[in-house]
């Protein structure tokens, strides 16, 4: 995980539980519970790791740790 330049409002191990929320889930943005914080707060970090590559390095490491199994079919490989 990246160290957090400054005090944020969600950590990135509550992040990761929104995100993972939201892949089981089928969820959007707006539906997301209001347990996992502000869904806009989360989407723009979302956004952030996604173009900057820090979601790839995150869940390759989750794969080879068999944490987690993403299936190609899901990705749309």
């Amino acid at each position: 995980m990246p160290v957090q330049r400054k005090k944020s409002m969600i950590s990135n191990y509550d992040f990761m539980r929104a995100l993972l929320y939201m892949i089981e889930n089928n969820c959007q943005w707006r539906a997301l519970p209001k347990e996992y914080g502000n869904w806009h707060t989360i989407y723009v970090r979302f956004n952030r790791w996604s173009k900057n590559g820090t979601l790839d390095k995150i869940f390759e490491e989750l794969q080879n740790q068999n944490i987690i199994a993403i299936r190609s079919y899901l990705l749309g490989m």
